[in-house]
C-alpha cells in the first residue's frame, strides 16, 4: 500500500490529466448516445415492424470487440478524441435504445385506452402516459450504458485520445502494478459516481405515483 500511494503522489499530474480526459470522453459520448437513442427508441416504438432491424444493427455493432472497433475507425477518422467518441457512442447505443423501446411498448394497454377514452391524442398519450411510465426502464438503460462507456473509454489511449487508459497502459508496459491500480481505481470510482448521480436524477424525475 505504501508503494501504491508513493506512485499516486509521484504521478498525480498524469493521473489528474487522465481523469479529466476520461471524464470528458465518457460524458460527451453518453450525451450523444442519449440524444440519438431516445428519439430513435420512441420512433421504433411507433414503427414496430422495423424495430428489430434497428435494435439488431446496434446489437451487431456492440458484438465487435472494443479494440477492433477502435482499429477499424482509425483509417476512416484518424487518431484522437473524435475516433474515441464515435466508438464509445456506438457501444452506448444498444442499452438505451432497447430499454427505451421496451419501456414504451410494455406500458399497459388498458392505461393507454383509458387515456384515449379521455380524448388524448397519440402525442399526449406518449408524453403524459407512456414516457413517464417507461422512465425507469429508460434510466436503467442509460445507467448501464454509462458504466459500459466508462470502462471501454480506457481503450481510447490506443487511438491517442488519452484518458486513464494512458495510466494503465504505462503501468503495464513498465510492469508497475501500482501504476495500473492508480489508473484502474479512478475508472471504477468514475463509473460509480456516474451511476450514483443518475440514480439520484432518476428519483428526481420519476413521477411520485410510479415511485409508490
Amino acid at each position: 500500500m505504501h508503494v501504491f500511494w508513493d506512485t499516486v503522489l509521484s504521478r498525480q499530474d498524469l493521473i489528474i490529466e487522465g481523469f479529466i480526459e476520461h471524464l470528458y470522453l465518457s460524458f460527451i459520448a453518453i450525451i450523444i448516445a442519449v440524444a440519438i437513442s431516445l428519439p430513435l427508441g420512441i420512433y421504433i416504438s411507433r414503427k414496430q415492424k422495423v424495430a428489430e432491424i434497428y435494435i439488431g444493427i446496434t446489437a451487431v455493432l456492440q458484438t465487435i470487440p472494443s479494440l477492433a472497433l477502435f482499429g477499424f475507425l482509425v483509417p476512416i477518422l484518424g487518431i484522437g478524441a473524435k475516433t474515441a467518441l464515435v466508438a464509445l457512442v456506438i457501444y452506448a447505443l444498444l442499452p438505451i435504445l432497447r430499454n427505451t423501446y421496451t419501456g414504451i411498448t410494455e406500458v399497459d394497454e388498458g392505461i393507454i385506452e383509458a387515456g384515449e377514452g379521455m380524448g388524448m391524442t397519440k402525442r399526449q398519450v406518449l408524453w403524459k402516459i407512456q414516457l413517464p411510465l417507461s422512465l425507469p426502464f429508460m434510466m436503467a438503460g442509460i445507467r448501464t450504458a454509462t458504466v459500459l462507456t466508462v470502462g471501454v473509454a480506457t481503450l481510447a489511449t490506443f487511438v491517442g485520445a488519452g484518458g486513464l487508459g494512458d495510466v494503465i497502459w504505462r503501468g503495464l508496459q513498465s510492469w508497475n502494478n501500482s501504476l495500473v491500480l492508480a489508473g484502474a481505481i479512478p475508472v471504477a470510482l468514475l463509473a460509480l459516481l456516474f451511476d450514483f448521480v443518475l440514480k439520484i436524477l432518476e428519483k428526481k424525475v420519476t413521477p411520485k405515483g410510479i415511485k409508490s
